[in-house]
């Protein structure tokens, strides 16, 4: 029996699962945490990839690993391979004048039309334009620049030469300069952000492979993709509720997006992932829990209690700024409060509505990029509480289901993983996990209605 592991290197923590390359089968898996913030340096992840390695039963009998990790966080390394500052996340908003700055310089449309995105802080590019702007002496020292899941597959690989940094099409597609289109950097973006030219990954073909000693390395992705192999998706719009909220789908078809809201990242198959983010996911729930004094257990059965809608309370959920809509600088809010309503029942219905509310909104921007929106995929930590499967399909429209608790990420790496071994076209075809819940409701009237209304009050201006 051949095995297999993928790795999910998290904003939170690293995940490492061993699985049969043949059929799946989950044989030990193990995990070690992040240290919090929005600057990191490098070396924590690989501290966590060996605990948890050490915590999974160690790789020695692995034949094939891929890591898949946290987009875009900017890892600048100078001519000796080491680490020129801590890594800048994607959820450190301070390159959100960087971003505002590169798109007037060149337009959306032209950013659109070069990488198939509009630039937010999150995007790698705009943190090198923060980083010249803000740090020039580490700037001019940087040498290199790559990702979290580079990093940490480079140091796996052990030869300490940066010309052995590799990539793959869906993470560098969240660099702001790599158009997946034509599957190549663009470095006049790269240059414009940062000041000068750098050494970037190589970037591998999907089943393409490194070495490192006996075991062979696949070229990892970034986490939504891994996330949609992992979990078999098919057609179905993937909803992922963990520190942030994403929307994505595959497609054949690359994403054109001038507003910005659908980001045009490729998946790990050589096709595309039109994908839409937000800052707030199941943080709201935390907060709120938090406020309330319950766990989330609790919180869950406080909404569950309350009528739908909430009795007209509405919680804007921009708790950490936000992406989608692109307002960093906002903060989120509860509106119509009124002495009637004012319970902790409908506060814990509003949070779990407002958070869903702003993911509807990412769903509702792929279907104007085309897709047809038949069910959602719930998948990611907050995915398991029994008020938001309860109120999913009432707020998106559409069936729901919720596949078990898993490590969809580490799962999608170590299918990658898998199909390093047998080579061919497509990733080996794993059975789905078993007990996924179907959750179907009718969409809640006036709920969607009023939410757009709220989260359009202006609320960064009250930060």
């Amino acid at each position: 029996m051949a095995l297999v592991a993928g790795v999910d290197s998290s904003t939170q923590s690293c995940k490492v699962v061993v699985r049969d390359a043949d059929t799946g089968a989950l044989v030990r898996s193990g995990s070690a945490p992040h240290p919090d913030g929005t600057e990191v340096h490098p070396h924590h992840w690989e501290d966590a990839f060996h605990r948890a390695v050490a915590a999974a039963g160690g790789l020695d009998d692995v034949a094939a690993i891929s890591i898949a990790g946290q987009q875009h966080g900017m890892v600048c390394l100078d001519k000796a391979g080491d680490v020129v500052r801590p890594a800048l996340l994607w959820n450190d908003t301070r390159s959100a004048g960087a971003a505002d700055d590169l798109v007037a310089e060149l337009g959306a449309a032209a950013w659109v039309d070069a990488v198939g995105s509009v630039p937010v802080a999150a995007f790698t590019v705009t943190k090198l334009r923060w980083l010249a702007e803000h740090e020039p002496e580490h700037a001019r020292r940087t040498a290199a620049v790559c990702l979290p899941h580079d990093w940490l597959t480079w140091r796996l690989l052990g030869t300490g030469r940066l010309d052995d940094l590799v990539t793959d099409r869906s993470d560098a597609s969240g660099t702001g300069y790599f158009d997946s289109v034509a599957s190549e950097y663009r470095a006049e973006l790269l240059v414009r952000a940062l000041g000068h030219d750098v050494l970037l990954p190589r970037v591998l073909a999907p089943s393409e492979f490194v070495v490192a000693g006996s075991m062979r390395v696949g070229p990892g992705a970034g986490d939504n993709a891994a996330a949609g192999l992992g979990v078999q998706a098919g057609d179905d719009v993937v909803v992922s509720l963990g520190t942030s909220g994403t929307a994505f789908t595959r497609s054949t078809t690359p994403p054109r997006d001038p507003s910005g809201a659908v980001a045009g990242f490729a998946d790990l198959t050589g096709v595309f992932l039109p994908l839409v983010c937000t800052l707030n996911a199941a943080r709201v729930l935390d907060a709120v829990a938090s406020m309330l004094g319950v766990d989330h257990h609790g919180l869950s059965d406080l909404a569950l209690s309350a009528a739908p809608g909430a009795e007209g309370l509405t919680l804007v959920p921009y708790l950490a700024g936000e992406r989608t809509p692109n307002l960093p600088s906002s903060t989120g809010g509860v509106l119509g409060l009124t002495v009637h309503n004012a319970t902790p029942a409908n506060l814990a219905r509003a949070a779990v509505e407002g958070m869903l509310c702003g993911l509807a909104d990412a769903v509702d921007a792929l279907r104007a990029q085309g897709k047809r929106v038949e069910r959602v995929r719930l998948v990611g930590g907050a995915a398991a509480s029994p008020a938001v499967q309860a109120i999913a399909p009432t707020v998106f429209g559409v069936p729901v289901v919720v596949p078990p608790a898993g490590e969809y990420v580490a799962d999608g790496a170590a299918r990658q993983a898998a199909w390093e071994l047998v080579g061919g076209d497509t990733p080996p075809a794993w059975a789905p996990a078993t007990g996924t819940r179907e959750c179907l409701g009718e969409l809640t009237a006036g709920r969607r209605e009023r939410y757009p209304a709220a989260a359009a009050h202006p609320l960064d201006q009250l930060a």
